[in-house]
């Protein structure tokens, strides 16, 4: 299954078309239930086909017995399956079923993958500080997880901001950047006075009391001065990987048409 849930409705045609898919194969595919009821949960089986991405599992706060038959559907259908905020508990439980399960525990991704997507593109991931890395590699795995290729630039921070400049040259190639910071989020205005593709603000909950969780952080970002700047929720670096793996595919499709 997994062929078909990167290819386009219109691929899978013209790969039966070419004969490296069967009629069988893709038959079954467009026959399958667009969601798969557990009572529990309702799985959406066709959002890879209308956009372009598959379902991810929000694991946090999720019964084990619950976690672990969504694991198990999607992995059945699809062949992989990616989940976010995971704690060690519920990797240890999942994993005592899908032996292959892979948990990252600075992430908190737990995912299960029968082969690695090609990567293409660049995004750029940078986070201020390493206090902000975890938020930084949900955003870098996400964006992996969804076939682009990623380039981290971890504790490039405006304190130092020598140490951003070192990495300039580089991350002005990228299709798009994340730029994840806490305390009081200046690393996304910076950069974005410094590249002309889009930059993806993500305020993280790092720092002191009147950093306010991250509410601080995210103020600055949502009232940069610079220009071209989104900003995803407090935290939220799987929000940024998907946002900016939209942005890569449009302009590594821009790219392979100029090739």
């Amino acid at each position: 299954m997994t062929q078909f849930e990167r290819m386009t409705t219109a691929e899978i045609l013209h790969a039966v078309k070419a004969g490296s898919v069967s009629i069988e194969e893709a038959e079954h595919w467009f026959q399958r239930k667009p969601i798969e009821d557990l009572g529990y949960a309702q799985l959406d089986m066709q959002r890879g086909i209308r956009s372009g991405f598959p379902e991810v599992i929000f694991c946090s706060g999720k019964p084990d017995d619950f976690l672990l038959s969504i694991y198990q559907h999607m992995v059945q259908e699809n062949g992989a399956a990616f989940g976010t905020r995971a704690t060690p508990q519920q990797y240890a439980f999942i994993r005592s079923v899908i032996h292959a399960i892979q948990y990252d525990p600075v992430s908190r991704i737990l995912k299960y993958e029968e082969e690695e997507k090609p990567r293409r593109g660049l995004v750029a991931v940078c986070c201020a500080g390493t206090a902000d890395v975890p938020v930084a590699e949900e955003a870098a795995q996400t964006a992996e997880y969804f076939g682009t290729r990623v380039e981290r630039f971890f504790d490039v921070g405006v304190s130092g901001i020598h140490r951003l400049l070192a990495h300039l040259e580089h991350i002005q190639k990228a299709n798009c950047i994340v730029a994840v910071a806490g305390m009081e989020g200046a690393l996304a205005s910076v950069i974005g006075g410094l590249v002309k593709n889009p930059v993806i603000a993500v305020p993280t909950s790092i720092g002191y009391g009147a950093a306010m969780q991250g509410l601080s952080a995210l103020l600055t970002m949502l009232n940069s001065c610079a220009n071209g700047i989104a900003v995803v929720n407090i935290d939220n670096g799987y929000g940024a990987g998907y946002l900016a793996t939209q942005i890569n595919r449009l302009a590594a499709g821009e790219e392979e048409a100029e090739a």
